[in-house]
């Protein structure tokens, strides 16, 4: 069982930044792909950024390319997105998600094994 707790969401400026964070339960941290998904009431859960369980891949939607980045530090058990460069686009709750397979965190719909409880992020104009 993985428990995942996301922290770090707040009221920012466009053209600000924030640095999400998820804190993960369990010893078995670095086996699990990580993803960082976001929605809007009224919309689909949408595809932000993963990353492989050793860190060495990554992946992004277009939509944040160059303005975002997942990182993960396995012996804190944690995993991070900054977020640079907002834009008002970007309000959304953010969540991070946990799956042993990389492909499942990747796939649309994800099939992530495990979730947070979401962070809200808002960017005024």
């Amino acid at each position: 069982q993985v428990q995942l707790v996301e922290s770090g969401g707040g009221l920012v400026q466009a053209g600000g930044s924030l640095r999400l964070s998820c804190a993960a339960s369990g010893r078995t941290f670095s086996s699990y792909a990580m993803g960082w998904f976001r929605q809007v009431p009224g919309k689909e859960r949408e595809f932000v950024a993963a990353i492989s369980g050793s860190g060495g891949n990554t992946y992004y939607a277009d939509s944040v390319k160059g303005r975002f980045t997942i990182s993960r530090d396995n012996a804190k058990n944690t995993v991070y997105l900054q977020m640079n460069s907002l834009r008002p686009e970007d309000t959304a709750v953010y969540s991070c998600a946990a799956d042993s397979l990389i492909l499942r965190v990747r796939i649309i719909p994800p099939r992530c094994e495990y979730w947070g409880q979401g962070t809200q992020v808002t960017v005024s104009s």
